[in-house]
């Protein structure tokens, strides 16, 4: 790793300072709606007098509670599938509450290792006091590298094992496939259904952000025919939310091209595409998998 990310209290340099938070209290529905507002992942959780950092909510922990995972029990068990008034729950009520953090005197390096060992998308910042501090994500520091990153390609860290799933999937068995494997994003395919899943073509997307999108979408709430969870997951197909055409690169493409491709469209992770077949994804995980080696 180069020299750099190790010198003392280098994090903030890269962190977002001015961090966005909310308290316990804000319901699960007016979190996603700052989610979107902002283009976040996640939000830190604070206590409105100390300011000390107290959670931290992310987009998978919605889409675990909109239908993929645990968290769906609120809506399923505690308000009997009425998906209008379980969003107005506290957000406290899904949040991660045993975090890891790290000092406003870390380094990069430091950082970075942290992030990788836990599998993070992001990591707050604390002072002395436990009160927040910053916060850096794997898109902070994909983007201070962009340029710089070096000559590695995309196909020596991108991930082979891409999950994948059709136009006509459900929303909610959409958000199982990504809750149950830590995905953040989906490729849609489809084709000639006499041919194999893996030669048929790449129709788009689905991220996490989507799905937040949508929830939010006051289309949603107008075509409504019940207040029931199970509808609006089982009726909601993938094609009416997915993003067509969407970008993707090939298995030889820099690592610092990938880097400046990130930053250029604001994304985290794109399909690896060789012979319009998609043969793996890479993302800002990836990345910091290959800073180690700088």
């Amino acid at each position: 790793m180069l020299g750099i990310h190790d010198r003392e209290g280098d994090i903030m340099a890269i962190a977002t300072r001015d961090v966005v938070s909310i308290p316990p209290s804000k319901s699960i529905k007016d979190t996603a709606k700052v989610m979107m507002e902002h283009e976040f992942r996640r939000l830190p959780i604070t206590d409105p007098g100390s300011g000390k950092l107290l959670g931290i909510v992310t987009v998978m922990d919605i889409l675990d509670f909109f239908g993929g995972g645990k968290k769906f029990n609120i809506i399923e068990k505690k308000y009997q599938d009425n998906f209008l008034a379980a969003i107005n729950e506290p957000v406290k009520e899904i949040m991660t509450r045993d975090l890891i953090t790290v000092s406003n005197k870390a380094s990069i390096g430091q950082t970075i290792e942290a992030m990788l060992a836990d599998q993070l998308g992001a990591i707050p910042i604390v002072d002395a006091d436990g009160k927040l501090a910053g916060i850096v994500t794997e898109r902070d520091i994909a983007l201070s590298l962009a340029g710089v990153a070096g000559k590695d390609i995309v196909q020596d860290y991108m991930t082979t094992k891409v999950f994948s799933t059709t136009p006509g999937t459900s929303l909610g068995d959409a958000c199982k496939i990504m809750v149950r494997n830590g995905l953040r994003r989906i490729p849609i395919i489809g084709g000639e259904a006499d041919i194999s899943k893996a030669a048929k073509k790449l129709l788009g997307i689905l991220t996490s952000t989507d799905v937040i999108r949508f929830i939010n979408a006051k289309e949603l709430f107008d075509h409504l025919n019940s207040n029931l969870a199970s509808d609006v997951l089982e009726q909601t197909k993938i094609s009416d939310i997915m993003v067509d055409e969407p970008i993707t690169v090939a298995p030889t493409m820099t690592i610092g091209e990938l880097c400046e491709l990130f930053a250029e469209n604001n994304i985290g992770g794109v399909p690896v595409v060789k012979n319009d077949k998609v043969i793996g994804i890479i993302t800002e995980r990836d990345i910091l998998n290959a800073v180690k080696r700088y």
